[in-house]
């Protein structure tokens, strides 16, 4: 009896790591993405939400990875605010947090390829799950920024109940 315990407790000791290692882990991840008809609406909804307190704007989404995903201007919005609404969506999904939140903490971040630290840059976030960045340019700072998150507001009860 004695040997047979010893022989079962090696083997353990033999056999356990086998199984540790032998554990199969799935090889790929799980994203959610934002569909293109919801990206578009909260670009809708943010140059509405600016348009309707007298600013013209342009808005972008961009994807977790920095991609545009869809943009809206107004038509007499200043053609500079293209590539400001672009970079700020996607300093705020590169970051992962407001660029209001970082404009003033991280001046080493100034000299980051694409990264523009100016307010009006919102990361997309719903149940825990991180979709990119939405951001608009063309009104004061502040204001660019209510109104993104306007964008994100207008679709929230929707992804609320996505999965």
């Amino acid at each position: 009896m004695k040997n047979i315990n010893k022989l079962l407790f090696i083997l353990l000791f033999i056999i356990k790591p086998f199984y540790l290692f032998s554990i199969e882990k799935e090889p790929t991840v799980h994203l959610q993405l934002l569909n293109s008809q919801i990206a578009h609406q909260i670009v809708s909804a943010a140059v509405d939400d600016c348009t309707q307190k007298g600013y013209l704007v342009s808005a972008a989404v961009v994807d977790r990875n920095g991609n545009l995903v869809a943009f809206l201007r107004n038509p007499l919005s200043s053609p500079h605010t293209i590539k400001v609404s672009q970079r700020k969506a996607f300093s705020s999904a590169s970051l992962r947090t407001k660029t209001s939140e970082i404009a003033t903490r991280r001046s080493d971040l100034n000299f980051a390829p694409d990264i523009l630290l100016i307010v009006g840059g919102v990361p997309i976030q719903f149940n825990g799950n991180f979709y990119g960045g939405v951001a608009v340019a063309g009104a004061p700072p502040e204001i660019d920024e209510k109104c993104a998150q306007a964008g994100i507001d207008e679709v929230s009860e929707i992804m609320e109940f996505a999965d």
